[in-house]
């Protein structure tokens, strides 16, 4: 076992190999760019090497410095996490060249999968289904757009050497092709610094089932079974289980079967997945076809470790030492059902636009950290209350893990650890989590790759928490902080109490985005509850402060518990029944909007890659105006009301600041 290792990558998956590196005896040496100087993974390491600037090309993507750290630091091996450099045959290279062991498949294998055009044509020498489509080399717009007609639309264009929906479009009609190819190659380009596609017959309602493999240097190859990925937005995965439901136990043999012949067959080592897009039959069976490999770690990975109890970072570094596999194939069992939901910093409701931001509150469920199977939810981050996201790296947060004996207890414990992850300051997607798993879709595995898509009603146009609830839970919450400043100080008191007689108080909220006057009526002590007038509405109220922001409510003689978190003005309301966010205003403060009618406002930051218009130009409500890069993906703003475009002030390639002002409209 090797005494010392470089970890280069960052976040949450930094921490996960440092965790089990810990616990085998094993020395950790981080890197880090300047945005990540105080990281949550740089202090889960042993030593930390700053690598540069905060762009990951500038840093996270320096091969030669990278393997210098390592090489200055002591260690022998270098564990490439996920992204970055973890599938770069070059650094690959470089790492054995230097003397270092890369934790992770050969160069070779490496280069053989690392480009999907190459794999799927060793796949369809070695016999393994492909999609029908083009794999070559010709990347040139005609010639696609010719075989995006023979092939027949709906085609989806894919970048060859990425993956994670990079450079990935689905396209409906020849009209729609010269845009998305170009889109893809832009954004292939830059993720990946290859902007070759290729182009497939989209399949109708595909699942996404994955293969995990694992093979050691002395010829011994193995599956650990499948994992269930057809839950995705934007070609990203959001929600990942193992078994797959409904999979025949003959099907899973095959599909395990033809992962290990793939991984034979460019001589694997280490831990990779093989990735199937399985088309439903209407038999109820699955026909599936190869898709790619990727030769690392999947962010998935705890899935597989839930089911099988096993570790599957250790794995890698009992691998990568030279051992051989823990396990044959014919000892291994899935036990139980898996779940993982990815929770990201982006806004569901507006087309997943990723947020940035400081994570000011931050309550995860009661859980545990990196174990491969508890019946507790498993949390696995890389951020800590005050870390602030960035745009130049994923929206990612963290990964909820949860196992039950069977699918519906696995289904119920992930609600419930969603229910009770509160987190404040930025735009998230666990609310939207929470009607996922809890649509009838899901809730019965009607899985496809377009399920969010397929269930757009169902999914966001949910009614909102009950504004009496969110009233009643910000007034406990004002309560609550008077009467701890009160124990303090009794002359900073402001709970309207009078000697005689009850007492009115006015407290403005506005509730995602929509602006009420909460009056607070408070009788003689002994002469009844509390009331709340919400516009022509009125409740009856009561509180008890449970502490840590919680508060048991009585509203209209209805119970709820509530979780308040608050941030300056900002607070965050939790309660079984769902979530809201709020901004404490002033009640008589008039709202102008006039300055942001006429302007077309980053909502993150990011770099301008193209105007669609001209200054001039007369736009309509939701036409595409501007496209945007942000957190490795492209981003179209469309026009939020009918106008002429004035001005453009920005130029292509320009950074723009979040809520910086791309464009100026005249409205009409």
């Amino acid at each position: 076992m090797f005494q010392k290792i470089l970890i280069a990558n960052r976040g949450e998956i930094a921490c996960r190999v440092a965790a089990t590196a810990r616990r085998l005896g094993v020395r950790t040496v981080a890197v880090y760019a300047d945005a990540d100087a105080g990281a949550r993974h740089v202090r889960a390491c042993d030593e930390a090497v700053h690598v540069g600037g905060s762009a990951p090309r500038d840093s996270y993507l320096q091969a030669q410095r990278i393997v210098q750290a390592a090489l200055e630091s002591g260690a022998q091996a270098i564990h490439p996490g996920y992204g970055f450099l973890s599938e770069n045959e070059a650094f690959a290279r470089a790492c054995a060249e230097a003397g270092l062991v890369f934790i992770g498949p050969p160069a070779g294998a490496i280069a053989a999968m690392g480009s999907k055009s190459a794999a799927k044509a060793l796949m369809e020498r070695a016999g393994v289904p492909l999609v029908p489509g083009y794999h070559g080399n010709n990347n040139d717009a005609d010639f696609l757009a010719a075989e995006a007609e023979r092939i027949g639309y709906p085609v989806l264009i894919k970048d060859s050497s990425g993956g994670g929906g990079k450079g990935m479009r689905r396209v409906d009609r020849a009209a729609d092709f010269a845009a998305a190819l170009a889109s893809c190659q832009r954004e292939a380009q830059s993720s990946f610094g290859n902007a070759q596609v290729l182009v497939e017959r989209y399949v109708t309602r595909p699942r996404h089932i994955e293969i995990q493999v694992f093979a050691d240097q002395h010829g011994d190859c193995i599956h650990l079974f499948e994992r269930d990925c057809s839950v995705q937005r934007r070609h990203q995965k959001v929600l990942e289980e193992s078994p797959a439901p409904g999979l025949l136990p003959e099907r899973r043999a095959e599909m395990g079967a033809a992962a290990v012949a793939a991984a034979r067959a460019v001589g694997y080592v280490g831990a990779g997945t093989v990735e199937f897009i399985a088309e439903p039959q209407a038999d109820g069976d699955l026909r599936f076809f190869f898709m790619e490999m990727n030769t690392r770690l999947q962010v998935e990975h705890p899935v597989t470790e839930a089911v099988t109890g096993l570790d599957l970072v250790e794995w890698q570094l009992r691998v990568a030492s030279g051992e051989r596999l823990p396990q044959a194939q014919a000892a291994l069992r899935q036990h139980g059902h898996a779940i993982e939901a990815r929770i990201c910093a982006e806004s569901p409701e507006h087309q997943f636009m990723p947020a940035t931001g400081t994570l000011h509150r931050v309550r995860w469920p009661a859980h545990v950290e990196f174990e491969t199977s508890a019946t507790q939810p498993r949390v696995d981050s890389g951020v800590r209350e005050g870390d602030a996201i960035s745009p130049y790296y994923d929206s990612m947060i963290a990964k909820l893990i949860v196992w039950g004996a069977d699918r519906a207890q696995a289904l119920a414990r992930l609600d419930a650890a969603l229910s009770a992850t509160h987190l404040l300051g930025l735009a998230t997607n666990v609310a939207f989590l929470r009607r996922v798993v809890g649509s009838r879709a899901f809730a019965t595995a009607d899985l496809d790759t377009a399920l969010i898509e397929r269930e757009h009603a169902a999914l966001f146009e949910t009614p909102p928490l009950a504004p009496a609830i969110v009233a009643a839970a910000v007034v406990a919450h004002v309560r609550a902080e008077e009467a701890a400043r009160q124990d303090a100080d009794p002359w900073s008191r402001r709970d309207a109490w009078r000697l005689h007689g009850s007492a009115e108080r006015r407290i403005g909220l506005k509730i995602d985005e929509q602006a009420l006057e909460v009056t607070v009526h408070t009788p003689r002590p002994g002469t009844g509850p509390s009331q709340l007038r919400i516009g022509g509405q009125i409740c009856t109220f009561a509180s008890l402060p449970l502490g840590d922001g919680r508060h048991e409510l009585q509203v209209d003689g209805r119970r709820c518990m509530a979780t308040v978190l608050a941030h300056g003005a900002r607070l965050a309301v939790y309660t079984e029944a769902g979530s809201a966010q709020v901004t404490r205003v002033d009640p008589g403060a008039a709202r102008d909007t006039a300055a942001d009618e006429g302007r077309l406002t980053a909502p993150m930051p990011g770099k301008v890659v193209g105007f669609l218009i001209r200054a001039g130009e007369r736009v309509q409500r939701g036409q595409a105006l501007a496209v945007m890069e942000a957190m490795k993906m492209e981003h179209t703003l469309t026009a939020p009301h009918d106008g002429v475009v004035e001005e453009l002030l920005y130029a292509v390639g320009d950074q723009v600041a979040e809520g910086g002002a791309l464009l100026r409209m005249a409205a009409g």
